[in-house]
């Protein structure tokens, strides 16, 4: 059985103009390399599809056990300008969970 994100991490999420903003943090300090394994531009880029029509940036932060997530051109023009139903960062953030936990 495949575990998610949502099994070894929370987050916090925002976003400014067409940008999306996600912090990742481990829920032990054990889960941190499983995080940096399976939160990678790539696999954002995939998960999120044609959504994300700019590039990821990823960044850790291991004294915190965390990941910050930039997506860019990520609210198809941003959030009070897109006409995507409730898509800002908050619910893409929420959505990031769905990530696969890659496995040593």
């Amino acid at each position: 059985m495949t575990s998610l994100l949502k099994d070894i991490a929370y987050v916090r999420s925002g976003d400014k103009g067409d940008t999306v903003t996600i912090g990742v943090i481990a829920k032990t300090p054990q889960d941190y390399e499983a995080l940096r394994r399976s939160v990678t531009p790539e696999a954002v880029k995939q998960l999120f599809g044609e959504w994300v029509r700019g590039d990821v940036e990823v960044f850790e932060a291991a004294n915190l056990h965390s990941l910050s997530v930039f997506m860019h051109k990520a609210l198809g023009g941003g959030a009070t300008r897109t006409l995507r139903l409730d898509q800002t960062g908050k619910s893409l953030g929420n959505a990031i969970l769905r990530l696969p936990v890659i496995e040593p």
